[in-house]
């Protein structure tokens, strides 16, 4: 028994010693340094992991290894090791490897330059993340050496497919420029390159780069400032930062200052009224005649406005929904740009969005108080209404505290200084003694601001003057001196009180400044200020310097005003001064004896009254962040209040208006340039149709990089972006490019006529009749120029084979057009030489993208969902509804067309109704109703009206005004109200799909309560979204549905998929450029078919 109850007791005791024995081995390797000898262990471990054969020990040795950088830790040891896996064909190995190296290879820079070839094929890597990583480290090895090859990697990438790597290319740009600042040129042209990216991702990273490297070169901005301009709302938040503090420049360089016309009125108003006064009888009739005409010239100068620039609007319609940003960053640089920038009259829309930013962290806070600090300094109307958000709270840091006292301060006028004061004597009680000084301050400044309350304050400070907190009174003191010295003869008694201070007072700066009060004022108090003096010669030793500075003072003006009881005193006060241990006393009191008591006749001495007893002017109290209106706000500079290494301040306006004319751009259709060439040249022998593909695929290529991904959705306005899947040409069928091109043979017919019959009319005008004959071809392709005619749109197909010119290859509409004639009818007899060969007919296919697809599908035929648009109620009998009718409307197909259904449920007529005021957001479209005169009672009647949202949920805002209403109302946007149904084959609705994998894909899943047919699958989804149906499969219980569709404004593609399993649960895949919306519908999506 005694064994086996020794066992526990053994295995216990076992326990506790080496968790003992453990805490004292940590003990002592803390103390002795241990802890580095078993880090030194551990990176030998890790080495042997990566020296091993295995890609998981590999992998998890470099996850260990990022986790102690991350930590701060040293692992430089193991560069060696973690560099010979850089050729690991395991691709997250090799992500985790380079971000190694970008940590290390500027230390360890010739074992990085063993593995620069490594490097040099990884930028050839089929993967984007790859691809980025290596040029990252390439750029991370500042080595004069690489400079060469680095440049050439850098021309490689910026026509990267993948905008990731082209948004590194831009990062790398800028470390590049700063070890070889001789590359400044060979970097400004890929900079420039980088700019004409319509690509978000991109646009930030590029902005960065152009101010790093080339921020003078303004002329880069103009042709790319509307893009940016457009752009702004989608780029990523530090892109935004970057874009608007650079557009903040260059609207300073090329608009005028839009707040010099009150200025210009006030100066054309003084001249006018100069001259007027000036007119006498007794001038002569010519000199009358001429002082007339000026004063009409100066009439209309006084008249005319100032008009703003519309890329001056441009820029703060699309900055003002950052406002709404998440990031308080990009909401403080908007409000910078529009206090720099903006009309007066507009600076008042970030006010409410910079308050909003006082609910974050105290150090969000901080920079934005200090920002509202400076305007209100100068402007106090704008956050007038906003007063009690500045209302200090209990919890608020002493700094934020502070800031909100000072704009208080600001704000403080006649109206709500009852308010202001009722607060500021609440903060007196604080236990923060900074704090409590600092409202006493404040109070003093807004007694000498307003002088309506300058009484009451005296009584209150004076009140202040007996508390316990020697802090509190001597800042009382210092305050009631300098109000004293503003009216000093109407508050003798107060001065008296002040006297009275002197020995309880301890504070040396409310000391000195009651001797001050003293001496100024003798005259008021002339007996009171020599017993004063008395008392305070006898502790003049033992007083701080600054109170005897003040005794000194004091002593010298009353020898002057009253020399029979006080020229002895003054002389001891200058005895005692004169062996201070201070040389700063020593030096006045041998000043003041010499201006007092000259040896000798002084000439100095008579003036000595003069020096000594002139009146001083009163003290101004004004805001101390008012001097900070020369640094631009939110910037370092602006919050420390002084030039931060880097700063630039920020250029005046233009006098002149800068050629506006330079921010223009055109872009050349190139088949408009081959017909040009065409009709110049024309001969027997030629075959423009060859040369002009030679042309259009020789340029496409050397710039189909760049432009692939970006030219979906918003980069239809470029030639060399229709070219960008040439790349791809080589992996389509003959078989496919074969039966394309047979389809089309019809319509090359037609195309081919319409030539002949321009050729035939050869005159100078042949380039504008070229124009009109290619107007459906143009509606096909990217650039929008024109929109087509309804007699151009459809020309039947005549089958002419004499006048037939097979030599001409055009862009046609292979989407469109009518195919059972096309297929029906017997090909006509061409020539060899015009046949597409396969290869260009499939390079020509993947021109056809879904975002430049306009052959629309016939909306599908749901019941219609109408919402309320205004009330009965709010509408004074007026009420009014709204539906999407999903066709296309007549003003522009970019509208959604929306209807309106007016009825009037009242008893008398109403009459007028019509749209008033627009309040959209930026790029968004509004085309109103015709007026509608007269509605009865009882009667309804419906309009129609068409909403371009610009591809934004934003809704659109506007009023309905009545003869005597005004009703404000909003039409909500409906993601799937924005998008229109294409016609699209299942093999390019898989292609399309696959290029808008990624970030570009949105997908959910949701359980449904029951099985669900295909068809009903299709009435729901289409329900939600205005889309066409691609393939409906079903197949052993599980069901697949695609739909496609374009958005109504920018044409990006909108990919659906639905598929259910034979579990009931829907999976809903969508593949769009835009993710907030194919977000928003993958939500509304899955909420109606929560409903089945």
């Amino acid at each position: 028994m005694a064994g086996v109850s020794g066992t526990p007791y053994s295995m216990e005791g076992g326990h506790s010693s080496s968790s003992f024995s453990a805490a004292t081995d940590d003990v002592n390797r803390d103390m002795t340094g241990g802890f580095f000898s078993s880090d030194q262990t551990r990176l030998e471990e890790l080495k042997k992991m990566l020296d091993g054969n295995k890609d998981g020990q590999k992998l998890e040795s470099m996850k260990r290894i990022i986790g102690m950088i991350a930590k701060g830790r040293n692992v430089s040891a193991l560069f060696p090791a973690v560099v010979k896996n850089v050729v690991s064909k395991n691709p997250e190995i090799k992500k985790l490897v380079y971000v190694y190296l970008m940590r290390y290879a500027e230390e360890e820079q010739d074992l990085a330059l063993l593995s620069i070839s490594t490097f040099q094929k990884a930028l050839k890597d089929p993967n984007q993340l790859i691809r980025a990583s290596a040029l990252r480290v390439l750029s991370s090895i500042r080595v004069p050496v690489i400079v060469p090859i680095m440049m050439l990697a850098l021309k490689e990438c910026v026509t990267d497919m993948s905008a990731f790597v082209r948004k590194t290319v831009a990062h790398a740009i800028p470390k590049l420029f700063s070890y070889d600042p001789e590359q400044k040129d060979a970097l400004i042209e890929l900079i420039e390159r980088l700019l004409t990216d319509r690509t978000t991702l991109v646009a930030g990273s590029a902005v960065t780069a152009f101010e790093e490297v080339c921020g003078e070169r303004i002329d880069l901005i103009h042709k790319n400032y509307r893009k940016l301009c457009n752009l702004l709302v989608d780029v990523d938040e530090w892109g935004q930062l970057a874009i608007i503090q650079m557009l903040t420049r260059y609207a300073r360089t090329q608009f005028l200052n839009p707040n010099v016309e009150d200025q210009e009125v006030t100066e054309a108003k003084f001249y006018s009224s100069t001259e007027s006064d000036s007119d006498s009888d007794d001038e002569d009739e010519d000199e009358r005649e001429k002082k007339r005409k000026r004063k009409e010239e100066k009439e209309k100068k006084k008249k005319s406005m100032y008009v703003m620039d519309s890329d001056h609007r441009l820029l703060l319609q699309s900055t003002k929904p950052l406002l709404q940003s998440r990031n308080a960053a990009v909401v403080l640089a908007v409000a910078q740009l529009y206090f720099h920038t903006a009309p007066a009259a507009e600076h008042s829309v970030v006010i409410r969005p910079l308050v909003r930013l006082l609910r974050s962290h105290s150090e969000v806070q901080w920079v934005v108080l200090t920002n509202i600090a400076t305007v209100t300094s100068a402007r106090q109307g704008l956050f007038e209404p906003y007063l009690k958000s500045f209302f200090v709270m209990g919890s608020d840091p002493t700094h934020v505290k502070l800031l909100k006292l000072e704009i208080m301060t600001n704000l403080a006028n006649e109206t709500n200084i009852s308010v202001v004061l009722r607060e500021f004597q609440t903060y007196v009680t604080s236990n923060d003694k900074e704090f409590v000084a600092a409202t006493i301050r404040a109070i003093g400044r807004c007694a000498s601001n307003l002088s309506d309350v300058t009484d009451s304050c005296l009584t209150g400070l004076m009140g202040l003057v007996s508390h316990r907190d020697e802090t509190v009174v001597g800042e009382s003191v210092v305050i009631i001196k300098t109000l004293l010295q503003m009216q000093p003869s109407e508050h003798k008694d107060l001065i008296v009180q002040m006297a009275k201070l002197t020995d309880k007072v301890q504070v040396p700066m409310a000391k000195a400044s009651i001797l001050w009060l003293m001496g100024e004022y003798s005259d008021r108090v002339p007996k009171i200020a020599p017993d004063v003096l008395r008392k305070m010669v006898k502790s003049f030793p033992s007083e701080e310097d600054i109170v005897k500075l003040q005794i000194l003072n004091l002593a010298s003006k009353l020898c002057l005003t009253n020399p029979k009881q006080t020229k002895l005193l003054c002389h001891h006060v200058l005895n005692l001064a004169k062996y201070d241990t201070n040389y700063d006393i020593r030096d006045r009191a041998r000043f003041l004896r010499t201006l007092l008591f000259p040896a000798e006749k002084s000439v100095i001495s008579k003036y000595a009254k003069k020096i000594l007893l002139v009146r001083k002017p009163a003290p101004v109290l004004e805001s101390a962040y008012k001097e900070r209106n020369q640094w631009q706000f939110g910037t370092l500079s602006h919050l420390i209040n002084s030039s931060a290494t880097g700063y630039q301040p920020l250029p005046d306006f233009p006098l002149e208006q800068p050629d506006p004319s330079v921010r223009n751009v055109e872009v050349e259709l190139p088949w408009k340039s081959e017909k040009k060439t065409k009709g110049k040249g024309k001969g027997k022998g030629k075959k423009p149709g060859k040369s002009f593909l030679e042309s259009f695929y020789s340029e496409s290529t050397e710039e189909s990089g760049s432009e692939s991904e970006s030219s979906s959705g918003s980069g239809s306005e470029e030639s060399d972006e229709s070219g960008s899947g040439s790349e791809e040409s080589g992996s389509e069928s003959e078989e496919e490019s074969g039966s394309w091109a047979t389809e089309s043979e019809p319509e090359e017919e037609e195309e081919d006529e319409e030539e002949e019959e321009d050729d035939d009319e050869e005159t100078d005008e042949e380039d504008s009749d070229d124009d009109e004959s290619e107007e459906e071809p143009v509606k096909k392709e990217p650039v929008k120029e024109k929109k087509p005619k309804p007699s151009e749109v459809a020309k039947p197909t005549k089958k002419s084979p004499a006048k037939k010119k097979p030599d001409t290859v055009q862009l046609l509409d292979f989407g469109g057009g009518d195919d059972d004639a096309g297929a029906g009818a017997a090909p006509a007899p061409i020539e060899a030489s015009a046949m597409l060969k396969p290869s260009i007919a499939s390079d020509l296919d993947t021109l056809e993208t879904p975002s430049k697809v306009i052959q629309l599908s016939t909306p599908s035929s749901v019941p219609r969902q109408s919402f309320q648009l205004l009330h009965r109620i709010t509408g004074k009998s007026l009420a009014v509804s709204y539906s999407f009718t999903r066709k296309e409307h007549l003003y522009s197909d970019k509208m959604v067309d929306v209807e309106l259904v007016f009825t009037n449920q009242g008893d008398h007529a109403i009459q007028n109704i019509a749209i008033g005021n627009k309040q959209l957001e930026a790029k968004m479209e509004l085309h109103d109703f015709g007026q509608i005169d007269s509605l009865a009672a009882g009667e309804s009647i419906s309009v129609s009206i068409g909403v371009n949202f610009a591809d934004t949920l934003n809704p659109a805002k506007f009023d309905l005004v009545t003869k005597s209403s005004k009703f404000p109302v909003k039409i909500e946007a409906r993601v799937g109200e924005l998008i229109r149904g294409i016609v699209m084959s299942e093999a390019m609705f898989a292609k399309e799909r696959g290029k808008l994998a990624g970030m570009n894909e949105t997908s959910g899943q949701i359980a449904l309560n029951e099985a669900i047919e295909p068809s009903a699958l299709v009435e729901r989804v289409l329900l939600v979204a205005n889309m066409s149906v691609v393939s409906s499969q079903s197949e052993e219980g599980k069901v697949t549905v695609r739909f496609c569709g374009q958005t109504s404004c920018d044409r990006v593609a909108v990919l659906t998929s639905v598929a259910v399993d034979e579990n009931g649960k829907a999976k809903i895949v969508i593949n769009c450029e835009k993710i907030v919306i194919g977000s928003m519908l993958l939500k509304e999506i899955k909420a109606e078919l929560a409903k089945a």
